[in-house]
C-alpha cells in the first residue's frame, strides 16, 4: 500500500479543514507494492486525488472556504488582478479571444454542466437587467430554484449572483470563488491565459448555478451578445432582446443595425426568441438573423395594468411595463418547455396567473427607479433629503428616467407608477410636500466615452416638459475605480489629485443648456446669467453629499430636497454606500 503526505504550496488555500486545494498538493507515494490484479499507479493517483477532492469539499461540491473579512478582501484583490488596463475596445488583448471561454469551461470541468443548464438568455441596450429580475421572480414564485446573473454590481460583487432571489452568501461566494480561481491559476498558461474580469465572473456564475443545482439560470448579457462570455451557452431554453439604442458604440458599432447584429449574436438555431418593438433599422437586422437560424422571433407589447389585477410592478416607472411584458413571454416559454406547465398565452388571459402577478409585483433590482431617503438626515427642525436613483446612461434611458423622476417628485396621482414610489424602503410620503417647498437637484456623472450633448438635453428637456426644473446640477467623479473591486470600507473620502476635466466638460454642456433656455425665453443674461448658481463641480462625491446635507440643515423644515442621481450605475452604487447606514 502507500502513504500520503500533503505539503502546502505557497499559494494560500482556503479550507476549513486540514486539507488543501487538490490542485495545490504535492503527493508523495511511499512503499508502493504492486499486487496481482491491483489497479495501475496512475489509476491509484487519480483515485487518491478524487478522495482528497471530495474530502475537501462540502455537500455542494465546492471547496470549503475560510470565512471572515480578510479572506473576502483577498478574494476581491485576486478578482481585481483580472481587470485589464486595456480599453474594452482594444482587440489586441488576447483576452478578447472569445474561443478562450470554452477552454476555460473545459479547465473547470463545466462543459457537461452548462449543456444541462436550463438557461434564459437576455441581451439589449436598456431594460435587460429589469427583464431578468422580473423573469427570475416569476419562476421563483412557481416554486423553481433560480439562479440570476446580472451586471454591474452597485455595492458588493455578490449582488451579481442571486440564488432564489437573494445575493449569494459570503461563505458560499468564497468557496466557489477560490475553487474556480485556484483551479484556473493552476491550469492556465501562455496559450490559455487567465480569463479577464467579466469572463471570470461569468464562469463563476456557471459554477455556482451548476453546484447549487438551480432549475432555471437567468443570464443577463454583460456587453453586446455575440462575443459576451454568457454566450458560451449553446442551447438556451429561450432568448430575449430588450430595447435597443445607442450605447458602447466604440465596441458594438455606430449604427443601430450594427448594434442589433451584435445583440442578435445570442440567437441559437431553433431556440425561440422574443423582443420588444424596436426601431426599424434594428428590427430588420433581428428578423434577418432569426430567419437565418430558424428562430421563431416574436415581438411583445408592453404589459397592461389590467393583466396585473390592480397590483403594481415591483420596479417603478412606466417603461417597466415593456420589460415586464418581455419577461412574461420568457417565463411562459420556460414554464411550458421545462416546467411542463400549462400556461395560457397573453392573448388568452383576462388577468395573469397569480404566480406571475406576485412575481412581477415583488421583483427588485437596485439602482433602477429607486427612491431612498437619506438615513443620516433626521433633524425635525430642518428640511428633508430624498435621493431618486436610476442608472440611465443612454439617450433613450435618460428620457425614461426623466419621465419617471418627474412623475415621482410631483406625486401625480394619474401616473400608473406614482403610488409605488419607494422601492424597498419606507416612510417617503409626498402628501405634505407641495411644489413650492420642493427643490429638484441633479447629481450627475457619466463615462467619458458617452456624449453628454446627447444625454443631458434629453434629461433636462424631458423633465421641463413635465414641469420639473432643476434648481442646481452637481457634477462629481465616481468614487469607484475601474481597476479595483472594493467595498464601502475602502472608498476614498477625497483625492486631491483627481482629474476633474471631464466634470467641467459636463458642467459646460449643462450651462449651455441653461443659457440657451434663458435666451429663448428672452430673459436678461446679466447677473442672473451667472453660471455659479446653476451648477457646481465637486472634487469628490462625499463633498457633494455634505453640501446637500448642509443645505438641508440650514433650510426650513418645510423644504424637501429631491436629488436625481443618474448617468452611471457606478455613481448610483457610490451614493447608496454613502446614504445608507
Amino acid at each position: 500500500m502507500f502513504a500520503v503526505s500533503i505539503v502546502p504550496r505557497t499559494t494560500s488555500c482556503r479550507l476549513r479543514y486540514a486539507f488543501l486545494c487538490p490542485h495545490h498538493l504535492s503527493v508523495r507515494l511511499h512503499h508502493l507494492h504492486q499486487q496481482p490484479h491491483q489497479p495501475s499507479l496512475s489509476f491509484q493517483i487519480r483515485s487518491l486525488r478524487k478522495q482528497i477532492d471530495m474530502a475537501a469539499q462540502g455537500d455542494d461540491g465546492v471547496v470549503k472556504s475560510k470565512t471572515g473579512r480578510d479572506s473576502y478582501e483577498e478574494a476581491l484583490a485576486a478578482l481585481s488582478s483580472l481587470i485589464t488596463k486595456r480599453s474594452r475596445a482594444d482587440k489586441s488583448n488576447s483576452g478578447d479571444r472569445f474561443e478562450l471561454v470554452f477552454d476555460h469551461l473545459k479547465l473547470l470541468d463545466l462543459e457537461e454542466d452548462i449543456l444541462k443548464m436550463k438557461v434564459i438568455h437576455v441581451a439589449g441596450t436598456k431594460g435587460k437587467g429589469s427583464t431578468c429580475a422580473f423573469t427570475e421572480s416569476i419562476l421563483r414564485n412557481y416554486g423553481f430554484r433560480t439562479g440570476l446573473f446580472t451586471s454591474p454590481h452597485l455595492i458588493d460583487v455578490r449582488e451579481r449572483f442571486r440564488l432564489d432571489g437573494a445575493d449569494i452568501s459570503e461563505d458560499k461566494f468564497l468557496g466557489y470563488f477560490w475553487w474556480c480561481y485556484n483551479r484556473l491559476k493552476e491550469r492556465t498558461n501562455e496559450e490559455i491565459p487567465m480569463p479577464t474580469y467579466f469572463r471570470f465572473l461569468a464562469l463563476l456564475a456557471f459554477k455556482i448555478f451548476a453546484a447549487e443545482k438551480v432549475d432555471a439560470a437567468i443570464l443577463e448579457v454583460g456587453l453586446g451578445g455575440k462575443f459576451d462570455a454568457t454566450n458560451a451557452v449553446q442551447k438556451p431554453v429561450v432568448c430575449g432582446i430588450s430595447s435597443l439604442g445607442y450605447d458602447h458604440m466604440e465596441i458594438l458599432g455606430d449604427t443601430l443595425g450594427k448594434i442589433a447584429g451584435e445583440k442578435a449574436g445570442i440567437f441559437k438555431v431553433g431556440v425561440p426568441a422574443f423582443t420588444v418593438p424596436q426601431p426599424d433599422e434594428a428590427m430588420r437586422v433581428l428578423e434577418a438573423k432569426a430567419s437565418e437560424l430558424d428562430v421563431n422571433l416574436e415581438v411583445e407589447q408592453p404589459l397592461t395594468a389590467r393583466l396585473l389585477s390592480g397590483q403594481k410592478l415591483g420596479l417603478d416607472g412606466e417603461h417597466q411595463y415593456l420589460n415586464a411584458g418581455l419577461a412574461v413571454s420568457l417565463a411562459s416559454t420556460w414554464l411550458q418547455q421545462i416546467g411542463k406547465l400549462e400556461v395560457p398565452s397573453r392573448t388568452q388571459m383576462g388577468i395573469l396567473p397569480e404566480q406571475f402577478i406576485k412575481g412581477l409585483a415583488t421583483a427588485s433590482l437596485q439602482g433602477r427607479a429607486q427612491v431612498v431617503p437619506d438615513q443620516f438626515t433626521e433633524s425635525r427642525t430642518s428640511g428633508d433629503l430624498v435621493f431618486y436613483l436610476d442608472g440611465a446612461h443612454s439617450p433613450e434611458s435618460m428620457e425614461a428616467c426623466a419621465k419617471w423622476f418627474s412623475f415621482a417628485v410631483k406625486g401625480d396621482n394619474q401616473s400608473e407608477s406614482s403610488e409605488h414610489l419607494v422601492n424597498g424602503s419606507a416612510g417617503s410620503s409626498h402628501d405634505k410636500w407641495s411644489g413650492e417647498t420642493c427643490q429638484q437637484i441633479l447629481l450627475f456623472n457619466c463615462m467619458s466615452v458617452r456624449d453628454p450633448n446627447l444625454l443631458l438635453p434629453h434629461l433636462r428637456n424631458t423633465c421641463a416638459n413635465y414641469g420639473v426644473h432643476f434648481k442646481k446640477a452637481l457634477f462629481v467623479p465616481n468614487m469607484s475605480v475601474y481597476h479595483k473591486v472594493g467595498t464601502a470600507a475602502d472608498l476614498p473620502e477625497n483625492d486631491p489629485q483627481v482629474d476633474l476635466s471631464w466634470q467641467f466638460t459636463l458642467q459646460k454642456v449643462w450651462e449651455s443648456l441653461v443659457q440657451s433656455e434663458r435666451g429663448n425665453a428672452g430673459e436678461d443674461k446679466g447677473k442672473d446669467g451667472d453660471s455659479s448658481g446653476n451648477s457646481e463641480v465637486f472634487t469628490s462625491l462625499p463633498m457633494a453629499i455634505k453640501w446637500l446635507r448642509d443645505n438641508v440643515h440650514e433650510s426650513s423644515s418645510a423644504t424637501r430636497f429631491q436629488v436625481l442621481v443618474t448617468g452611471s450605475l457606478h455613481l448610483v452604487g457610490d451614493v447608496l454606500r454613502l446614504i445608507r447606514k
